[in-house]
Formats: C-alpha cells, sequence, structure tokens
C-alpha cells in the first residue's frame, strides 16, 4: 500500500487531479457563482456528456483508429430512439435498448469497412460521419421529437446530494468503472489491448485483431449512443443539430479527454481514469472561461492549442517510454 501511493504521485492521472483543483481555486476565486449550486449541477451534467464520448473515442483510439462519426451515431441512436418513443409508443426501457443497439450496430458498420478494406478509420469514418447524418436527416426531414415519456426526460434534469449533482454524472462515473474491469480483468478486455497494442504479436498468439478492432468500434457506437441517451434526457428532446452539424461539437471533446488523459494516439494503451479526468478538466476550463467572459471564439482557440499540446506530449511519452498494456 506504501508502495502505490507513491507511484500515483508519478502518474497521469494525478497531474490531472491537480490540474483539476488548482483551475476549481483559481476560479472559485476570480469569478462570481463558479461554485454556486447552480453552476456546479451544470457542470456535472455538461461533464457526464463529455466523459462518455471521451471513453467512446479512447476505446477506437486503442486500435490505433479514429472515430469521426462519434456525434453522428449518438444523433442518428437518439433519433431513433424518440421516434420509438414518441411515434411508435414503445416504453422507455425498450427504446433505450434499441438506441444502444442502433449504436452497436453503425459502429459495426464501420469496423466492418475498417477491417475488410484495410483503409484507416479516419477516412471510413470521414465518410460514415455524413452518410449517418444525411441518412437520418432524409428520413426525419430534420424534425425534432420533442414528446418524449417525462419519465424518461425527468431524469436528465433530477438533482441529487443536496441538488448538486446530476443523476447523469452517476452514469457516467459508472461506466468507467465498468470499462476498467473490462480492461482491466477481463479476458476480452486484455485481448483488445493486446491487438491495440501489437497486431501482428497478437494475431500469432491466436487472437483475431480484425475482430477484435470491430468489437472496439461496436463499443464506441455503444458508448456513443449512451452519450446520446444522456443528452436527450438533459435537453428533453431528440434533435438533429443536438451534436452540431454533423456531431462535430463532440469531436473537440471527444478527442481531447483521452488524449489529455494519457491514451496513446498509437494505440496499445488507455486510460479510463485519465479519460474522465480529462474531461473533467477540458469542462471546467470552459465553464471557468466562460464566467470570464472570455469569448466563445477564443475559448475553441485556447482548446485547440490544449489539443495540439496534447498530441504533441503523446509522442514525448511514447518517444521515451516503452509501449504499455496497463490499463491505469
Amino acid at each position: 500500500m506504501n508502495k502505490k501511493i507513491p507511484n500515483f504521485i508519478y502518474t497521469n492521472q494525478f497531474g490531472l487531479l491537480c490540474l483539476v483543483l488548482i483551475f476549481t481555486l483559481i476560479f472559485s476565486t476570480s469569478t462570481d457563482g463558479f461554485t454556486s449550486r447552480f453552476n456546479i449541477f451544470a457542470l456535472s451534467r455538461v461533464i457526464a456528456i463529455d466523459i462518455m464520448i471521451g471513453l467512446a473515442m479512447m476505446v477506437v483510439i486503442l486500435t490505433g483508429g479514429l472515430n469521426l462519426a462519434l456525434g453522428a451515431i449518438g444523433v442518428c441512436a437518439a433519433m431513433f430512439g424518440g421516434w420509438c418513443m414518441e411515434v411508435l409508443g414503445i416504453p422507455i426501457i425498450p427504446s433505450i435498448l434499441l438506441m444502444l443497439g442502433m449504436g452497436s450496430f453503425l459502429g459495426w458498420i464501420n469496423g466492418i469497412i475498417t477491417v475488410k478494406t484495410g483503409v484507416h478509420s479516419f477516412v471510413v469514418t470521414l465518410a460514415t460521419m455524413s452518410i449517418y447524418f444525411g441518412f437520418m436527416t432524409m428520413l426525419t426531414e430534420a424534425e425534432a421529437f420533442r414528446r418524449l415519456p417525462e419519465l424518461f426526460t425527468d431524469f436528465g434534469s433530477a438533482k441529487l446530494f443536496n441538488k448538486y449533482i446530476s443523476p447523469l454524472l452517476l452514469v457516467s462515473v459508472a461506466t468507467c468503472f465498468a470499462l476498467f474491469y473490462l480492461f482491466r480483468f477481463t479476458d476480452i478486455g486484455r485481448k483488445l489491448i493486446a491487438a491495440g497494442a501489437n497486431p501482428e504479436a497478437a494475431e500469432l498468439s491466436g487472437i483475431s485483431v480484425n475482430r477484435m478492432f470491430i468489437y472496439c468500434h461496436m463499443l464506441s457506437g455503444f458508448l456513443g449512443a449512451l452519450a446520446a441517451i444522456l443528452l436527450t434526457t438533459r435537453i428533453g428532446a431528440a434533435i438533429p443539430s443536438m451534436a452540431g452539424q454533423l456531431g462535430m461539437d463532440w469531436l473537440l471533446p471527444a478527442f481531447l479527454a483521452p488524449v489529455i488523459g494519457g491514451t496513446l494516439l498509437s494505440g496499445g494503451k488507455l486510460s479510463v481514469f485519465g479519460t474522465m479526468l480529462g474531461a473533467v478538466l477540458v469542462t471546467l476550463l470552459t465553464n471557468g472561461l466562460y464566467l470570464l467572459d472570455v469569448g466563445e471564439f477564443w475559448i475553441r482557440f485556447f482548446l485547440g492549442i490544449i489539443l495540439l499540446l496534447a498530441v504533441l506530449l503523446d509522442r514525448t511519452r511514447e518517444y521515451f517510454t516503452l509501449k504499455s498494456v496497463i490499463v491505469s
């Protein structure tokens, strides 16, 4: 136990935790309302979504790939769920399962195309991003589904712990623990990491690398759909623009959280709790800068600089350290 504490001090997660505490202290003393009950509750709802989309991108980055269609998958799942509940009258739980199934299916398509063609997932998901979003817009005529069951939408507006925390955040944290268990303690999780770390060696050891890559894309789609479910409960409707045009609004936080959190872009190493802390840090920075009346374009500029620095740090980390298959 005594050895684990010093080791933790040198981890990426400890550095992120320190940054979260430092920026919390800075914004608490320099802005009005940062620690108010209203702002903390609002932060918890935004952080919940950012954690989920960060995890969704993380599992694809594990393979050395990318999922640019993440936002489009989320919007498709949300619109499909809204159609099921509002038009077909399907109960909430079956509709949620159908939404998760839709996200997994669209992720499966990404994975199949990637492994069968050998084209990098960056190109594949760039194409499917437009295909998914365009097909969804054509079918729904870009109409929102706003008459969703109250029990479904009330979950997103519920308040816990003396009205400070949204239950959406609890769902995201629980998902982090589930993924940590998957990658640390299960056979399939270790195979996914091995396939991302060294595909040739994994293939020689009897692991179907292509199948593992497809599983990662399916899991990414599943998590993207789960993020869309949380967002739909938060805004109370399924809207085509809920993730921006073509789902672009999800891309920056989806990249920032895992890369800052310590997931290697080249694949083979991920950090579940690092991704969670990365999402918290990015959301805190964005919220604090808004409260300081920094313009939105400057905030985007600042986040872009952070992403660039995170990528450079990723390359430096990869250069000076051997790839590790340990999940943190």
